[in-house]
């Protein structure tokens, strides 16, 4: 079971585990009023998931994107709190923020102090204007609905200093494939789709390959600074 997790891809392709569920991909497009699907973030399967996920891919690329800054760092939707503890370091004063109790306990267990770590919803963060000099958000951000994403962008712009990192899925064909169901409800759409959420809210985006991809998607990192 660890070595199908840790197979697995990012928690923004639970696409696999749809597979493993015995679950058939659906390209068909569901009206984003259905809204994100939450209660998976309360499952001891997400929990798990969330410890290895990243090996070989996303976190080897955060660690680089990360070297040179220092100063306050917010690590947005941080589940388990796994990043954090790759990334810590003395020069790094890293907060934790997930919208699920049971993903920050995990968290605290882990070790990390509970006054930097608080269960809230990204889309209104409990945080100063200004108050981190960096943030980021790995695999989270595309399962926000439209009105999500504006306001979960919203807040990253008004917490953060200097720039902020999100890594995301985009569609393979380059299309507009809109917002999916698998498992989860997410938004498969092209790199120009997400540069229009991006681009009016910061003064430069630079656009990053990941090495994660699947069959109908290719990660990418939006290197985002004020």
């Amino acid at each position: 079971m660890k070595q199908l997790f840790k197979d697995l891809c990012p928690p923004f392709a639970w696409r696999t585990l749809a597979r493993a569920k015995n679950a058939v991909l659906s390209s068909r497009l569901i009206p984003p009023r259905e809204g994100q699907d939450l209660e998976i973030y309360w499952s001891s399967a997400m929990a798990e998931l969330l410890e290895h996920w990243g090996e070989g891919n996303a976190w080897l690329e955060v660690q680089f994107l990360m070297e040179n800054p220092s100063g306050k760092v917010l690590d947005i939707a941080c589940g388990t709190g796994k990043v954090m503890t790759i990334l810590e370091r003395k020069d790094l004063e890293i907060s934790g923020c997930d919208i699920s109790d049971l993903l920050i306990r995990k968290a605290k267990e882990r070790g990390i102090s509970a006054d930097r770590l608080r269960v809230c919803d990204a889309t209104a963060l409990p945080y100063g204007d200004g108050e981190f000099d960096y943030s980021y958000s790995i695999g989270s951000l595309e399962h926000f609905t439209e009105d999500g994403i504006g306001k979960f962008i919203g807040e990253a712009v008004r917490v953060t200093r200097v720039a902020s990192f999100h890594m995301m899925p985009t569609s393979r064909s380059g299309k507009d494939e809109g917002w999916m169901k698998t498992v989860q409800s997410f938004h498969n759409c092209s790199v120009s789709w997400w540069l229009r959420w991006f681009e009016p809210r910061f003064s430069r985006v630079h656009v990053l390959d990941s090495t994660w991809h699947d069959e109908i998607s290719v990660g990418k990192w939006f290197l985002c600074y004020k």
